[in-house]
């Protein structure tokens, strides 16, 4: 294995592109990945760690600046134009979360919307008549689709891409799929056991599955960088509390699918570590499977 160098730790919140062209021009072979809520930056040579924070410093400082050629700026466009395209099936959800927002915004023709419900239901004069699923299995997966406000749709797809890029990008498009189908039935049908037959609907059950996956699977394999930082999961489980409580409800947001929040963070948990388990049977340290 070729042997690495660190030769900077600085928080995320902080954007190294420019200092990563700077160390382009001169000459500085290097790799930036995240750790522990931390940005790291790696070097084959250990003189060049030294280098890459004197060059750090002086960037700070405002003693240096960075001429962004042509083939530089192509560069950063190819890397930002892979960031978007490199996670397919995060994406594709995210757009399916869209057309399920406009096809109630839009206030589409209601056996629309119940043909994604998890029940069928049928309305008999002011009455709905809800059936058994009676085979349409679907009805188990599209009820994440819908969304029933602005700040249901946007907050779900930030959280979708932030988690569900991380790992699509280290597990691969076709785990990340089936990962995806896996939270989606367990959160929905939790929601419909706890919950009863209401329509309910809403990505973030899969969100909370994908915040469970992220943070065991590293735990049994940490070759897998896909952990999340401390502040986003403080945030994500004090929101899970809140909403449990009730309190979301009682200041008037409306009915939050708490079930379905739980169920998809302890299915999201039980995949990661038997994912894992099974990663580390093979090697401790090999990248997952790309499939």
């Amino acid at each position: 294995m070729e042997k690495t160098y660190q030769a900077l730790n600085v928080g995320v919140e902080e954007d190294l592109r420019a200092l990563s062209g700077l160390l382009h021009q001169h000459g500085v072979q290097h790799r930036i990945f995240e750790e522990g809520g931390r940005q790291v930056v790696l070097v084959g040579r250990q003189d060049q760690a030294q280098q890459v924070d004197d060059l750090y410093q002086a960037w700070r400082a405002g003693d240096v600046r960075i001429e962004r050629s042509r083939h530089a700026t192509d560069e950063m466009m190819a890397a930002e134009r892979s960031a978007w395209f490199g996670a397919p099936v995060t994406l594709g959800l995210i757009v399916c979360s869209g057309c399920g927002f406009l096809l109630i915004f839009l206030n589409a023709p209601l056996n629309w919307l119940t043909a994604l419900a998890f029940s069928p239901a049928h309305l008999i004069g002011e009455q709905s008549l809800v059936q058994a699923i009676d085979g349409q299995y679907w009805r188990l997966i599209t009820p994440v689709f819908l969304h029933f406000g602005w700040l249901h749709i946007v907050f779900n797809s930030l959280w979708l891409w932030e988690l569900g890029r991380s790992i699509e990008q280290v597990m691969g498009h076709l785990n990340m799929f089936m990962l995806f189908l896996v939270i989606a039935v367990v959160s929905n049908t939790s929601q419909f056991a706890f919950g009863g037959a209401g329509l309910f609907g809403g990505m973030s059950g899969v969100v909370y599955g994908l915040l469970g996956f992220s943070w065991v699977a590293p735990q049994l394999q940490p070759a897998w960088r896909i952990r999340p930082s401390k502040g986003i999961m403080l945030f994500m489980i004090g929101w899970l509390v809140v909403c449990m409580s009730g309190l979301v409800e009682v200041l008037g947001f409306g009915a939050i699918a708490n079930a379905a929040h739980l169920g998809g963070l302890i299915s999201g948990g039980v995949v990661g570590a038997v994912f894992a388990g099974f990663s580390r049977l093979g090697s401790d340290n090999t990248p997952a499977p790309k499939v």
